[in-house]
């Protein structure tokens, strides 16, 4: 099972991003919070397989977050999902280790695609270190 952490501060963000991920096999959503002090404790508590994060919120910017959670070996995979995705912000996510970077206002099902695919992918240990961006 891949365990899912979400973060972003959207509560109707997350509540439809856990709808959909009910969906699939072999995941399945252990949290989510909305800010950073909620986000560091529930990862220590949780130990997630998979983040996914926005990256610019109403406190601030998450940018540091993801080279913090990148830099924790246990989390295998992160997932940049945001409405900021100028080729800058693309660029500096790949630069801290994201796996993956979505615009959340056209690729949803894009996401949800790629979720899919992980569990099995995760099993063999194949996407480790992997940045598909």
């Amino acid at each position: 099972m891949m365990k899912v952490f979400i973060m972003d501060d959207s509560q109707f963000l997350r509540e439809r991003l856990i709808g959909m991920l009910a969906d699939i096999y072999g995941v399945e959503v252990v949290c989510q919070a909305k800010d950073l002090p909620e986000t560091i404790e529930s990862i220590q508590q949780f130990k997630p397989d998979m983040v996914i994060m926005d990256i610019k919120t109403s406190k601030g910017n998450r940018i540091d977050m993801l080279k913090n959670i990148k830099g924790n070996k246990r989390i295998p995979f992160v997932v940049i999902f945001t409405n900021y995705s100028s080729a800058e912000y693309r660029r500096k996510c790949i630069e801290l280790g994201a796996d993956f970077f979505f615009d959340k206002s056209m690729e949803f099902e894009k996401l949800v695609e790629v979720l899919k695919q992980l569990p099995e992918y995760s099993k063999l240990n194949q996407y480790s270190g992997m940045n598909v961006l």
